[in-house]
């Protein structure tokens, strides 16, 4: 059979070349995919035709927003709604599905292109993405998540168009702003399609309650929904992993409301005025979208300064790993909490729910979150230079790049190219970062076969 293929080698080079490259470093190449599509979409949003007004858009901001778009933060330096044409808005929205769909599916992808020879390096990538072990299944697992992606949105969708076609003038206009809204909440990505935001629907709980359930369950990510999918509520059969993040997410969620309810309570720029159950649906929502949604009924800026350094930590911790959340991911800081008890206790290992957590595990939550504080720590200095805003503003804006999280005190757009294309790489470094990090890091398991006397530094 085969000399009939001779002829077409010089085709089978670049191909063989691409295959090759993606085997020895998958994490890299969907970095590489992520990059590519950034810069697609900033080319495409630079164009007169994705501009309302028929101009060009400048190059820092339509990179901006193009990066903002596939990494699904929501931090933007135009008004959404009325800087960019029809044509402009559905690119953001489809550069926000790509991303959300992103770094699990172009995994998946990738294993399957090169599932013919799955390397260790290449199983432990998807494992990392996925939390899965059943690499036979690279077709279908990707079919129940882009499948799973498509029904949550639809339901959002189905909930939201209804309200947005009674309160709009033409009922297209409400059948696009429930689409828009739909998508972007389950992917967290914080874009809106109202100039001025979510705030002119306070106290429209038929917009709001949809559009933070969405937030919420689009924070779980893909491993939590394939153990669900599988396992329905039979919390034995549960991963660790599913157990952690579920247990994880709802602990900040209380916490993060209660923490923000009490300290707006009396803040006469945001809540003060509202009845209670109004305040307490406020800290909810809130609560919510601090974790990684981005989207705000209050402004933020108008926050007090000790409610937007909790909202720094929050932001920070992020939500589930492989969603569409950013941060550190909610498994990584419960890790690292376990360890910390397990130290408290005098135990040799960290142990949860029957399970032991392994020292490589609790290495890769070290070094995520020290990676992801120097990121911040660099970029917040980098942007101090740039600009002479105070450091809680300065601080807000870049956790919120790094965490892909797209809440705002409005830095964005005041900065000066230099800050935009700062956090530009920032918001990119966050969407890839951690998980792409952790399977570059874990390609690199090195069997030493010797061992050295062990000898303790003292710590603390």
């Amino acid at each position: 059979m085969h000399h009939a293929h001779s002829e077409p080698s010089q085709t089978q080079e670049p191909r063989s070349l691409i295959r090759e490259f993606v085997k020895r470093s998958p994490s890299r190449a969907a970095a590489l995919i992520f990059v590519a599509a950034a810069l697609f979409f900033a080319i495409v949003l630079s164009l007169p035709i994705a501009a309302a007004d028929g101009n060009r858009t400048p190059l820092p901001d339509a990179i901006f927003t193009a990066v903002s778009a596939v990494t699904v933060t929501g931090l933007t330096t135009l008004d959404t709604a009325t800087h960019w044409s029809f044509f402009g808005q559905a690119m953001i929205l489809l550069a926000i599905q790509i991303g959300g769909l992103g770094i699990v599916t172009i995994a998946l992808l990738l294993a399957r292109a090169v599932t013919r020879h799955l390397g260790l390096g290449d199983k432990v990538f998807v494992q990392q993405s996925l939390g899965t072990s059943r690499l036979g299944e690279v077709g279908s697992l990707l079919r129940t998540v882009v499948l799973t992606t498509l029904a949550i949105e639809a339901a959002l969708v189905a909930v939201l168009i209804p309200r947005f076609v009674m309160i709009e003038d033409n009922w297209w206009e409400g059948v696009w702003h429930g689409l828009f809204y739909g998508i972007s909440s389950f992917n967290n990505a914080g874009f809106v399609s109202h100039a001025g935001g979510l705030g002119q629907f306070d106290g429209d709980y038929w917009i709001l309650t949809p559009i933070m359930i969405g937030v919420f369950v689009g924070s779980f990510g893909f491993p939590v929904y394939l153990t669900l999918i599988q396992h329905k509520w039979n919390r034995k059969r549960w991963t660790l992993h599913t157990k952690l993040t579920l247990g994880t997410t709802t602990l900040l969620l209380i916490a993060g409301a209660v923490a923000w309810g009490a300290m707006e309570w009396g803040n006469e720029r945001s809540i003060e005025h509202l009845s209670i159950p109004d305040k307490l649906f406020h800290a909810l929502f809130a609560s919510t979208m601090m974790r990684s949604g981005g989207f705000a009924i209050t402004d933020t800026s108008e926050s007090n300064p000790i409610t937007l350094l909790m909202t720094d930590a929050l932001m920070f911790v992020g939500g589930g790993s492989a969603s569409t959340a950013g941060g550190i991911k909610v498994v990584t800081l419960a890790v690292l909490f376990l360890a910390i008890v397990a130290e408290a206790r005098g135990d040799r290992r960290v142990m949860i729910g029957g399970r032991t957590i392994p020292d490589g595990t609790l290495r890769l939550a070290i070094s995520v979150t020290f990676l992801g504080a120097t990121l911040v720590l660099v970029a917040t200095g980098l942007i101090m230079m740039i600009s002479d805003e105070p450091l809680d503003r300065i601080l807000f804006e870049v956790i919120s790049a790094f965490a892909t999280c797209g809440l705002s005190v409005g830095l964005s757009e005041e900065l000066h190219p230099a800050g935009k294309y700062v956090l530009s790489l920032l918001m990119l470094a966050g969407r890839i970062g951690p998980i792409g990090l952790a399977a570059a890091l874990a390609l690199k398991q090195r069997n030493v076969l010797y061992s050295l006397p062990e000898e303790r530094p003292i710590i603390g």
